[in-house]
């Protein structure tokens, strides 16, 4: 088995199955304001980012707005309002065999995080329409709002590692569905980072951020940590 004693992984599109629920309402809440930005334009730009960055990002990187605080300050608001929303009406459930790998790490002593670009209303729902709980199925859970600086900086990593008194980031793995969770993680000097295809981003997207393997989804992690 490879020494890591922590695992820090994202929750929409790695852990948690939504079809780009959030993505699509980032979508809905920029276009409400008058734009034509795709889907590819939120996913390439926005994935993996706390919320208000990436509304941010989007703006910035497809229109000709010269002021966009305004803007992406109301599309935020907005956006928070249309999740809410969407989270009740619609399923959300996990990856296949989800639950099992979870008990599979926590048999190996490996302590298991779950960070996000959410906020934590948000991130606490999800775990409640799931049913997961802190220090059952998880061993905790970080969010955007617990710390200074969102992804791809390493706060929520850090935060993370001083939690479980982990002071060597190479016993830490982090996976993520986009770009910006493996710089995280690279950020963090993680030991291994890993990109995963069942969400944001596609196999040539990921590969730009140089992970240690792109994976199918985050379960199989089992053939590389218990060889």
């Amino acid at each position: 088995m490879i020494d890591i004693k922590m695992v820090v992984l994202d929750m929409a599109g790695t852990t948690i199955n939504e079809n780009n629920l959030v993505y699509k309402t980032v979508q809905k809440a920029i276009n409400e304001e008058g734009f034509n930005v795709s889907l590819q334009d939120v996913l390439v730009h926005g994935a993996g980012k706390e919320k208000h960055k990436a509304i941010t990002d989007i703006l910035t990187s497809s229109t000709n707005l010269e002021n966009i605080t305004d803007i992406a300050n109301k599309a935020f608001t907005n956006f928070k309002i249309l999740l809410e929303k969407a989270y009740d009406e619609c399923e959300i459930t996990t990856f296949n065999g989800m639950e099992r790998f979870f008990s599979i790490l926590r048999e190996h002593n490996i302590k298991i995080v779950l960070n996000t670009g959410y906020d934590s209303k948000t991130a606490n729902k999800l775990l409640k329409k799931l049913n997961w709980k802190v220090n059952n199925q998880i061993d905790a859970l970080i969010t955007a709002d617990d710390v200074e600086n969102g992804r791809p900086f390493p706060d929520m990593i850090e935060m993370a590692m001083q939690k479980f008194d982990i002071t060597n980031a190479s016993y830490v793995l982090k996976a993520g569905d986009s770009e910006i969770d493996i710089l995280e993680g690279k950020n963090a000097k993680c030991g291994i980072t890993v990109g995963v295809l069942s969400g944001a981003q596609n196999e040539e997207q990921l590969k730009v951020a140089k992970p240690d393997y792109i994976l199918n989804d985050v379960t199989e992690l089992k053939t590389i940590l218990f060889r």
